[in-house]
């Protein structure tokens, strides 16, 4: 199975569109869509293998091979810093890394005065770089769930999350503060597949990077 290209896709939100895009360059992985409980899936036909696996640990599958291609967002890739190749960005998933604090404290709060502070994020790793690059020293509460929570029950005064619209921030009274990053999903491919299966990996990308262009053109 050294001809085949193995792609680690991460359930949810990003997979229909995932699914959309490459149908427009010819490779049918409509099956992903099913609700089958499967976690990997072929087409014989095409000699592509799909793999369903948390966005998390997208990174981590192409890194060590067991893909050669993966979809994920740029925050879990920032996060991470895995060594990957990331030749596209897929245009779709948009949304904000913000650094955000209750809107009471926000009405008197000058973020050029902040030498330390306290936040509750998901990407530790982020928030750190992001604010030792400022010179604020920050202490760091990496949680998992819902990080609106934190600030509400004096956990932490500010948070790092994601945004899209903005919505759930300001039903728990929060508002934005900074932006750290634009988001968006990419493609990422293993080094060494990149190498053993150039040809096959080099079409999909081309592929893939006419299409992003014609939607452009169209918009």
């Amino acid at each position: 199975m050294n001809d085949w290209i193995t792609i680690a896709i991460p359930k949810g939100r990003i997979l229909e569109e995932s699914v959309g895009l490459f149908g427009r360059i010819g490779i049918d992985c409509r099956e992903l869509l099913s609700d089958s409980r499967k976690l990997i899936f072929e087409n014989i036909e095409q000699k592509m293998r799909y793999m369903i696996v948390r966005a998390t640990d997208v990174p981590t599958y192409v890194e060590y091979g067991s893909a050669d291609l993966g979809i994920v967002g740029k925050d879990t890739l920032m996060e991470q810093g895995k060594d990957l190749y990331e030749p596209l960005d897929l245009k779709f998933g948009y949304c904000r890394m913000m650094v955000a604090e209750p809107a009471n404290l926000a009405r008197d709060d000058d973020p050029a005065g902040w030498s330390h502070i306290r936040i509750a994020t998901k990407y530790p790793h982020v928030t750190e770089s992001y604010f030792a690059a400022k010179g604020i020293q920050v202490e760091i509460i990496k949680l998992y769930g819902s990080i609106e929570l934190a600030p509400l029950v004096g956990l932490s005064e500010r948070i790092v999350d994601l945004v899209s619209s903005g919505e759930t921030l300001k039903q728990n009274g929060l508002v934005e503060v900074e932006t750290i990053a634009e988001i968006t999903t990419r493609l990422v491919v293993n080094r060494a597949s990149l190498k053993t299966k150039h040809k096959r990996i080099t079409n999909i990308i081309q592929g893939l990077e006419r299409v992003l262009l014609d939607s452009r053109q169209d918009t």
